[in-house]
């Protein structure tokens, strides 16, 4: 068996379950419990794993608004634009795209008011920062 078949079997079980104890990745990658452990500290190490989340459903979030937000930026300042954006809490994930942004963020907010005011107060102040497109997410149908 490869390295990188069992590398892949133990990835494939943390992205189902990030909660799955060692011995559960075990049995369900068919290796042994200090496998897994030897493989999820190596792949931490060289930054493969580069945390663990919890999906949420965000019409079950009664708290919380979520917002997929797009962001055009100018190409000049992307590093420091970027690095503003990741020092906000209300961002909960940033991602660099060869879509239609340069940026995507998921943004949390009380409400669509709240997260108004997060989109024009403090992500369109930063400097770059040319455009915001939000997405409200509606239901989690996977």
């Amino acid at each position: 068996m490869s390295t990188q078949a069992t590398e892949d079997r133990i990835l494939d079980v943390l992205e189902e379950d990030a909660q799955a104890s060692y011995a559960e990745i075990a049995e369900r990658a068919n290796v042994s419990k200090p496998t897994v452990r030897k493989y999820i500290r190596k792949l931490e190490d060289e930054g493969v794993i580069v945390g663990y989340s919890a999906d949420v459903d965000p019409k079950k979030l009664s708290s919380k608004t979520i917002a997929l937000v797009g962001f055009d930026v100018a190409s000049e300042r992307y590093v420091e634009a970027t690095s503003a954006i990741k020092e906000l809490d209300e961002v909960e994930a940033l991602y660099s795209s060869s879509g239609d942004h340069m940026l995507m963020a998921e943004v949390r907010a009380e409400d669509g008011d709240s997260l108004g005011e997060i989109i024009k107060d403090e992500l369109l102040e930063i400097d770059g920062i040319t455009a915001a497109h939000p997405s409200f997410l509606q239901e989690r149908l996977k």
